[in-house]
């Protein structure tokens, strides 16, 4: 089916999600720029649908925003009274959507600029790669809010900053540059301003060329072995390693390499 003319992906665009192909690359705009991409219930619904059904050609994607800022986080003009069960539910199913982006069919790579501001950095922390230029800035601004998180970010973040340096952003309302933040473990890679997109493209186009079963490996097992006591991480490594190699595509990658036929590591 042709993506002009899917439905789900016409649903998305009209809730501020758009998809288009680059090749192997699944490019997502958020498309709020006027709210800085404030995230509202319909567009994570539609980065839920998006992520859920990807073109069977994808083989990486990038997430970005439209606009000056990446996510300004929650729209609180849209935020609304909810009792104790009514707020779990909904809490769980924004997991739900960002658990489709990290748990998805492939790696996805994120292009940060501007304000990476709470919901925004919870979707941020769900993608496997972040780019940040060198205007981006971080904050989870819901502790002074009087609110907590609700996106994933009380599990995610800690496992790129650690705890003590979150309570902090939500204590005091802490906000970091984009050089503190890829310091500090929110980014892997920073470039100058107007460039996150393009670094992020080159690197999922890269990825895109990996062999489709390791990159589900190092997306999906690695995570969870990083979280298992050593003995058991060392047996599912054990698993995931022979399953991966014993793919044909992996054994005729190894076989050209052995011939000369494949590049080597060079020094960067």
């Amino acid at each position: 089916m042709s993506l002009a003319h899917d439905p789900i992906l016409e649903r998305a665009a009209a809730n501020g999600v758009n998809l288009e192909m680059q090749g192997a690359v699944a490019v997502v705009r958020l498309c709020r720029p006027a709210k800085r991409n404030a995230l509202n219930d319909g567009l994570i619904e539609a980065l839920r649908d998006v992520f859920q059904n990807l073109p069977p050609e994808a083989r990486a994607a990038v997430v970005h925003g439209e606009g000056d800022h990446f996510c300004a986080g929650l729209d609180l003009s849209e935020l609304k009274e909810r009792d104790a069960g009514e707020g779990v539910h909904h809490s769980r199913s924004w997991h739900v959507a960002l658990n489709a982006v990290e748990q998805g069919t492939v790696p996805v790579v994120a292009a940060l600029h501007g304000a990476v501001v709470g919901g925004g950095l919870e979707l941020a922390s769900a993608c496997h790669i972040r780019v940040s230029d060198e205007s981006t800035f971080y904050a989870f601004p819901e502790g002074t809010r009087g609110i907590f998180v609700g996106g994933g970010g009380s599990v995610r973040v800690p496992k790129l900053i650690g705890a003590a340096r979150m309570t902090d952003m939500m204590l005091t309302g802490r906000v970091y540059n984009a050089q503190d933040g890829e310091r500090i473990g929110l980014a892997q890679y920073l470039v100058p301003t107007g460039q996150a997109l393009g670094k992020a493209l080159e690197l999922a186009a890269r990825i895109a060329t990996n062999a489709p079963l390791t990159n589900f490996a190092l997306t999906h097992a690695l995570p969870r072995i990083a979280e298992q006591p050593a003995d058991h991480g060392l047996f599912t490594e054990a698993l995931m390693a022979s399953i991966a190699q014993a793919a044909p595509e992996a054994k005729a990658r190894v076989r050209a390499f052995l011939e000369g036929k494949a590049a080597k590591v060079q020094k960067s």
